[in-house]
């Protein structure tokens, strides 16, 4: 005689795919018809900060679009390509035009400055310590 089998309630998980590389997936065409307008390239790197000016247009592409509404805080160039799901030289031909139209500003990061004198903050401390 042969024992009974058991029957399983839930059906065998199936394993996670692969995760998947930066633009797979995704029609390659529409990257390049974005990508398209790169004649004078701005000098956007992955730290500059974005900041929108204006409301989007209806006239703009989806993604300019997307760009404008996710800057109304500063974000950074690598931001906005995590955030959009784009590669970066995509989102950098996309800044390039939106600041040739004058829809958003472009600002350097904020650099920290050097460290204050020493003998400077000693002053200050003794001076505090005297209160």
């Amino acid at each position: 005689m042969t024992p009974p089998q058991r029957q399983r309630r839930h059906p065998e998980r199936q394993p996670d795919p692969a995760p998947r590389q930066e633009g797979e997936g995704r029609n390659p065409e529409r990257l390049f018809v974005i990508g398209e307008g790169n004649d004078g390239a701005a000098d956007i790197d992955l730290v500059t900060l974005i900041v929108g000016r204006a409301e989007p247009p209806s006239s703009l592409p989806p993604e300019q679009a997307a760009v404008i509404r996710l800057c109304e805080t500063p974000l950074s160039g690598a931001e906005l390509s995590a955030y959009l799901q784009l590669p970066f030289s995509v989102v950098s031909v996309l800044l390039t035009e939106l600041l040739a139209a004058g829809l958003v500003q472009a600002r350097a990061p904020i650099v920290r400055q050097a460290l204050p004198d020493r003998s400077l903050l000693e002053a200050v401390m003794h001076g505090l310590q005297k209160l």
